[in-house]
């Protein structure tokens, strides 16, 4: 039986038409390849080359030989051309959810940087509600989901992504925004938009004020927090949003403050239990660390 090392020898002879030239080909010394061309055609016990003034020429009774040789050369460089295609991520589509929120600058960030690890990944974004998370996991609608609020479920695994914070949005001209600091006695003052509290997003932000004895009672509402941008530029309301919504409000036409209490935003990534994930999943899963490590930083750096 020919080994792989000896097709490759064989065929660099072929190719060459010299042992020193094959030798150059493979990055050897022209002794070891004429060594193992030896001990090739003893095996075989056919002779595969007649040398003919320092030149090696095919033989008739070895030329199925490599007519085989060159259809197992042809079969690894196609093996070759495929594991190039998946290292790109070609013919291959991720499948990823996330809750509105971190839909905005979190996720967008870190597929892009995705997209630089593997440029023919065919990527799928959706947008979903926390509760309908387990669906999507559990039929195979995406890999993983970028959520705002952990839950328990037996066939799904739920990581943290870090911990950050809330925020409150108010428009340019509001009285709140000659400060870049608010407390939450002040903010109550106000009309406030948001999401209901029976969601969990809109718990989230009912706890801060219920926290400081005071209502969290709603002029609008909505179904996703990143919604009160709008609403709150359009002069209906204030709202609080955690801070990977809309960590630069320079060109949304409202100001972000921060929140004088301490406040806690946890955003989290689910994804199937048992389960290995594919290597885009993995690697996405690091980048979504690594992009909220990056804003919680830059807040940190900002606030000091």
């Amino acid at each position: 039986m020919l080994t792989l090392r000896q097709i490759e020898v064989i065929r660099a002879v072929m190719i060459a038409g010299t042992l020193a030239g094959a030798a150059r080909l493979l990055g050897v010394s022209a002794p070891g390849i004429s060594r193992l061309m030896k001990y090739t055609e003893r095996s075989l016990r056919v002779k595969l080359f007649e040398r003919i003034q320092n030149r090696y020429y095919p033989t008739k009774e070895a030329e199925d030989i490599f007519e085989q040789i060159n259809g197992v050369y042809k079969k690894v460089d196609d093996l070759q051309y495929v594991l190039q295609q998946v290292d790109r991520g070609a013919g291959i589509l991720f499948r990823i959810a996330s809750v509105p929120s971190l839909s905005h600058f979190v996720v967008p960030n870190a597929l892009k940087r995705l997209r630089e690890k593997f440029p023919a990944l065919g990527l799928d974004l959706d947008i979903i509600k926390v509760q309908e998370a387990q669906d999507y996991l559990l039929l195979g609608k995406c890999e993983l989901a970028v959520l705002s609020y952990a839950f328990e479920h037996p066939g799904i695994e739920v990581q943290s992504l870090g911990v950050g914070e809330l925020r409150c949005v108010v428009p340019r001209d509001h009285p709140l925004a000659a400060s870049p600091v608010v407390s939450v006695a002040e903010i109550a003052r106000y009309p406030l938009v948001g999401v209901v509290p029976e969601d969990p997003y809109g718990r989230i932000m009912m706890d801060v004020f219920r926290r400081h004895g005071l209502g969290y009672d709603l002029v609008m509402s909505v179904r996703f927090g990143v919604t009160t941008i709008g609403l709150v530029r359009a002069g209906i309301g204030v709202a609080l949003i955690d801070q990977f919504a809309a960590p630069d409000a320079s060109e949304l036409g409202v100001r972000v403050l921060r929140i004088r209490e301490p406040t806690t935003f946890e955003p989290f990534v689910a994804m199937r239990a048992h389960r290995p994930l594919s290597r885009h999943a993995a690697a996405c899963l690091q980048l979504l660390r690594e992009e909220i490590r990056r804003e919680t930083r830059g807040a940190a750096v900002t606030s000091c």
